[in-house]
């Protein structure tokens, strides 16, 4: 357990979805797309330290050995899903289930794809944390985005509801009063990296 003093909250653990195959960008893995002279995982890993995640869990799926062996993962617990390929909500299963026997009190899930969300909308929202039953989510113009934050209570629930691409969008919908929207749209860009079009947002 962490020797905490002087009231100070428990680190929320990151976790960083990154198991994509890039099948629009021509089935290049997105982990491995280049920002900034290095993969994209190591961009989004760096996002989540600095926002002031703990430890920071990522899933890999598409090309995970060669994810392993380019980017600099060190420091982090580095999950491989088998079934990246049936979408986003088998590797949310798959970071939740690692982050469970952690005593993490609560996940920020960010998406590899994501650059345009850096450290300052991961700080807004991870001070949404109040109790392992927090649930919270970036806002941008009123809607919601990433990053996201899960607490612990939360996370067999979601687990057990998240299919498909669609994440933890159907248990956010019933539990929407439950929410803590934090508006980040002043200093967060929420567009992903999907297409080869989009591969201009990449430095």
């Amino acid at each position: 357990m962490e020797d905490l003093s002087d009231g100070e909250k428990p680190l929320v653990a990151g976790l960083l979805l990154a198991a994509g195959g890039g099948r629009r960008l021509g089935g290049r893995p997105k982990a491995l797309l280049t920002h900034q002279g290095r993969p994209l995982v190591e961009h989004a890993v760096r996002v989540l330290r600095e926002g002031g995640c703990g430890q920071v869990h990522v899933v890999v799926g598409a090309s995970a050995a060669a994810v392993r062996e380019r980017a600099d993962l060190s420091g982090c617990v580095v999950v491989d899903n088998p079934d990246w390929e049936q979408g986003m909500g088998s590797s949310l299963r798959v970071g939740l289930d690692s982050l469970a026997r952690t005593g993490a009190p609560a996940a920020l899930v960010s998406l590899v794809d994501q650059p345009g969300i850096g450290a300052a909308a991961v700080s807004r929202v991870l001070a949404a944390y109040a109790s392992p039953s927090s649930l919270a989510t970036a806002a941008y113009d009123g809607t919601r985005g990433h990053p996201v934050l899960f607490g612990a209570d939360h996370w067999a629930a979601i687990g057990a509801s998240a299919v498909g691409d669609r994440g933890a969008r159907a248990y956010l919908a019933e539990h929407e009063t439950e929410i803590t929207r934090v508006e980040c749209g002043d200093v967060a860009e929420a567009y992903d990296i999907d297409t080869p079009g989009d591969l201009r947002h990449l430095a």
